[in-house]
């Protein structure tokens, strides 16, 4: 229904159409130009749930202004998409600069603060390492936990957000610390560490 509206969303230079919407899974990401308005989308979004039975969660509903600051400023202001237009809902949120909204785990916003967004999964890694090191695992159970935590807790939001170069150092500190317990200085460098094993394997050889 929403593809099929008079709802124009986004198009991109080189797009051969127009993205009105994105859905993956009870998640629904509508896109609305400037021109767009807001009270059609509702009324698009009524009409599939008296035809399906379903119920839309309009309470979880969030907008992420975007586009010049000027014209971000003003929406939240107005709550217009345009000065023609009916209000958006004021019990409806609209995010604020500085304020990132969670889309299937990105954070989405303008001028968002990357340390915040990055914050809970380091605090999570964190809880994870000091329940593994309290069985002492060898060296080989240690990097196995390194590789399932620190490498697989970050994959999707790398991903999805780009890792600043100040939390990729704060990680390697955790990695480090926690591959030689904490104690003393390393006696491998971290760049042989990071070498293939067959690499290190003729570095040095297994009698």
């Amino acid at each position: 229904m929403l593809r099929r509206s008079t709802l124009q969303g986004f198009q991109a230079p080189g797009m051969e159409y127009r993205i009105v919407v994105t859905m993956f899974a009870d998640d629904t990401t509508v896109y609305l130009r400037e021109s767009d308005k807001f009270e059609d989308l509702q009324e698009i979004l009524q009409q599939w749930c008296r035809a399906s039975g379903a119920k839309f969660n309009i309470t979880k509903t969030e907008v992420i202004p975007m586009g010049p600051e000027e014209y971000r400023t003003h929406l939240l202001n107005t709550r217009q998409l345009k000065d023609d237009q009916l209000p958006i809902p004021p019990h409806i949120h609209i995010a604020k600069d500085g304020e990132a909204t969670r889309v299937l785990g990105a954070w989405i916003g303008n001028k968002t603060n990357d340390h915040a967004i990055w914050s809970p999964t380091l605090e999570k890694i964190d809880r994870s390492l000091e329940r593994w090191e309290q069985l002492h695992p060898s060296i080989e159970g240690r990097k196995i936990i390194i590789q399932r935590t620190i490498g697989s807790m970050t994959q999707y939001l790398t991903k999805a957000q780009g890792m600043p170069s100040d939390i990729e150092s704060t990680l390697i500190k955790r990695l480090k610390k926690f591959i030689w317990d904490g104690n003393g200085t390393p006696s491998i460098s971290l760049k042989t560490m990071e070498s293939p094993v067959e690499q290190a394997t003729e570095m040095t050889p297994l009698n």
